[in-house]
């Protein structure tokens, strides 16, 4: 993700995503079965990790966590977690073949935009283990827009993305739908799919 401007508000409300993601995954069944689909001691990537809650919560589980994000505020609350290997990355810096037993993609695509979520897909699945486990968050709905705080989302549709990740290689096995509020304080319709390669 390269938007400045939604960088900028990430680094700015830091402490105000800790707050808001506190307690999260002791209540996230989808969490919880991304992590038991991995291999014991398996190889993680939390891609666009924030504060590193859901990186904090996979290592206590034993799991080896590479958490990236380009928000060097961001960087600096996921670091304090013991087991977690927090670096500064974007979505463009994913490379490598076979790397990882699962990646946590936990709505932090929803950033890129639409022209570059194949390139950034097909890059994930590479990365990814054959037979590996992958998790993506969107909100759903079409388009691409700023949110009332300045942060730059594209939308996608279930057909739509379910399309994506069919394309990149990687199979979708089950999906979830709901509503939350985010950092904005808005209530929004979201999309989770778990996927494998």
């Amino acid at each position: 993700m390269s938007d400045e401007e939604t960088l900028k508000v990430y680094g700015e409300k830091a402490r105000d995503y800790v707050e808001l993601t506190e307690g999260f995954n002791e209540t996230d069944p989808r969490l919880e079965a991304f992590i038991s689909d991995v291999p014991k001691g398996g190889h993680v990537l939390d891609l666009g990790c924030g504060p590193g809650t859901s990186s904090a919560a996979m290592a206590e589980r034993g799991l080896s966590v590479t958490a990236v994000d380009p928000v060097p505020e961001m960087i600096a609350l996921a670091q304090r977690h013991p087991g977690v290997e927090a670096r500064l990355a974007g979505f463009d810096d994913i490379s490598g073949t076979d790397v990882y037993d699962g990646i946590w993609a936990n709505f932090s695509l929803l950033h890129a935009s639409r022209e570059d979520m194949p390139r950034h897909l097909a890059a994930l699945a590479r990365a990814l283990k054959p037979g590996g486990r992958f998790h993506i968050g969107m909100k759903t709905g079409t388009g691409s827009k700023r949110d009332p705080i300045g942060r730059y989302y594209t939308y996608y549709t279930d057909a739509e993305l379910t399309g994506l990740l069919e394309e990149a290689g990687l199979t979708v096995t089950a999906r979830e739908t709901g509503s939350a509020k985010g950092l904005d304080g808005v209530e929004a319709a979201y999309i989770c799919l778990a996927a494998h390669g």
